[in-house]
């Protein structure tokens, strides 16, 4: 047992390890960091990163428990339509913020805080994403531990430093401006999932 374990320890941790690498890689940059980030800019950024890591653990257990079936659970129409009310709706009250809203923008109210707005956005955004897939992929030909640690390891550090971001350089500009960058960047992410929903991407 003693001569088993370390040998063991040391194909988990390296199965761990590349998954981490491969998935903060793909992640770096991506649509869900940029959540992150945009959202920090306007929030606490504690339960922006809470939200989110909230949404990857659960989407990664989901990837490496049913693989790549996990994105036909629902019609891909019907999260890509969900995707897109969301951050048009997110959009356009951006858009119409006032300052003297700012206060009433962070207060924390229960089930429609910032915890849980982040892990919708997040959740619908990466359901059947090609990262989850990747997971998926991963979770069959390593150890399914090892893969969802290694993998929501990764993406609570992209969530981070896309919340570090956030704070650290949007968070610099006038208020108004932030919600003004904010609101355009979710509608283009609710153009995109338009345009894909009807298969012109």
């Amino acid at each position: 047992m003693s001569e088993f374990l370390p040998a063991n320890a040391a194909s988990w941790l390296s199965s761990a390890g590349a998954t981490y690498l491969l998935i903060a890689l793909a992640e770096f940059g991506d649509k869900s960091q940029l959540v992150c980030m945009t959202l920090a800019a306007r929030h606490r950024g504690l339960p922006v990163v809470i939200g989110a890591v909230s949404a990857f653990a659960v989407l990664n257990l989901l990837a490496v428990l049913f693989g790549a079936a996990v994105a036909a659970w629902l019609p891909e129409w019907v999260v890509t339509l969900a995707v897109a009310v969301l951050f048009a709706f997110f959009g356009v009250q951006s858009l119409r913020f006032e300052d003297e809203d700012d206060d009433e923008e962070i207060e924390e109210k229960p089930g429609h805080g910032i915890v849980a707005t982040t892990f919708l956005m997040i959740f619908l955004a990466e359901f059947g994403d090609k990262t989850q897939i990747a997971v998926a992929g991963m979770g069959s030909t390593a150890a399914p531990a090892a893969t969802w640690v290694g993998a929501t390891l990764a993406l609570t550090t992209t969530s981070v430093l896309g919340v570090y971001a956030g704070r650290r350089f949007l968070k610099q500009l006038p208020l108004h401006w932030i919600h003004r960058v904010s609101g355009v960047f979710f509608l283009l992410l609710a153009l995109l999932a338009a345009l894909r929903l009807l298969g012109l991407i």
